[in-house]
């Protein structure tokens, strides 16, 4: 790792936005290209953070701060890396199934997964089966994934890959599933791709899935 990238992946690990910012504004002005920064420094420290997570180290609220503190410093590569035409590591669209209105743990994914160097489609909560296959012909994902996190709204997921099915479109991307109430059973149960317990596992997952 360039020495002037280290500090951009301790203040993510600390969480620290304001020194994220600041220090991913002085590689840019160093001269270091967005895609170094991006794959150098922001995407190796959220993997570290996902990490710390696994071991029982790091909880829900350090993960949640420093994804945000990464997102800070995102912000200011986007408009160079699209210029730049970087490639990203495949794109997702990503939501709250029909009936469910919570959206922390979905948002904790889209962060996890924009920190892996997915470009990322979120269509919010409460969305329907049909929002779900337009938003797949639309964007051309390589992954759907769906959260739900009420046992009642679970049957959602069900009726979202039918929709696919229905649209001639399950076979043009891979779908994951989490939530709370979700298991890897239910999760094949329905005829999805895979399943994740938490944000972490599901950027590793979606790393997977698009292998």
């Amino acid at each position: 790792m360039d020495k002037k990238l280290e500090p951009i992946y301790e203040s993510v690990i600390r969480g620290d936005a304001a020194s994220v910012q600041q220090d991913v504004q002085a590689a840019i002005d160093a001269g270091i290209g967005a895609d170094d920064i991006l794959k150098q420094g922001l995407i190796p420290a959220m993997g570290e953070v996902g990490d710390l997570f696994e071991k029982g180290e790091y909880f829900v609220p350090e993960m949640l701060v420093s994804a945000r503190a990464m997102q800070s410093g995102l912000e200011l590569l986007k408009p160079l890396l699209a210029s730049a035409e970087v490639q990203s590591t495949g794109k997702v669209v990503l939501g709250t199934v029909q009936g469910d209105l919570h959206d922390i743990g979905k948002n904790l994914v889209g962060m996890m997964l924009e920190g892996a160097g997915f470009e990322l489609v979120d269509l919010g909560a409460d969305v329907s089966p049909e929002d779900f296959a337009q938003a797949v012909r639309e964007n051309q994902p390589d992954i759907l994934a769906m959260s739900a996190l009420l046992t009642t709204t679970m049957p959602a997921m069900k009726s979202t890959i039918d929709a696919l099915a229905g649209a001639g479109l399950r076979s043009q991307v891979k779908v994951m599933v989490g939530g709370a109430p979700i298991t890897d059973e239910y999760a094949n149960g329905i005829g999805a791709d895979g399943f994740a317990p938490d944000a972490s596992r599901a950027a590793s997952l979606a790393k997977k899935l698009v292998e």
